[in-house]
């Protein structure tokens, strides 16, 4: 699965259980984006929690959705965070970033 590197930026709070943690990045155009969802939704490992000393890298899982072209170099592409229903809090799901920010 493709995952975008992103930042855990801070345990949110402990309910509902088992906790939610906000998770920050920033699109091809430099907008910097936050998802806060529970935090295994992000970390299948256990290592986000209230005690973590934020900020931490982090993947969210993606699927590419389409390749925009290149701007400076770099190479564009359309991603979803809709493989775990992952939005933003105005309910954004799509983001154009750079194919560097992708990790597989």
């Amino acid at each position: 699965m493709v995952k975008l590197r992103a930042e855990a930026a801070r345990w949110v709070d402990d309910e509902p259980f088992p906790g939610m943690v906000e998770i920050q990045f920033t699109d091809a155009e430099g907008r910097r984006w936050s998802l806060v969802d529970k935090a295994p939704v992000f970390d299948a490992e256990g290592v986000l929690g209230p005690d973590s000393a934020y900020p931490l890298e982090i993947g969210v899982a993606c699927v590419i959705s389409g390749s925009v072209g290149l701007q400076e170099g770099d190479e564009l592409v359309t991603i979803s965070t809709a493989p775990h229903d992952v939005t933003t809090t105005d309910g954004r799901d799509e983001f154009t970033v750079r194919r560097d920010q992708l990790t597989c």
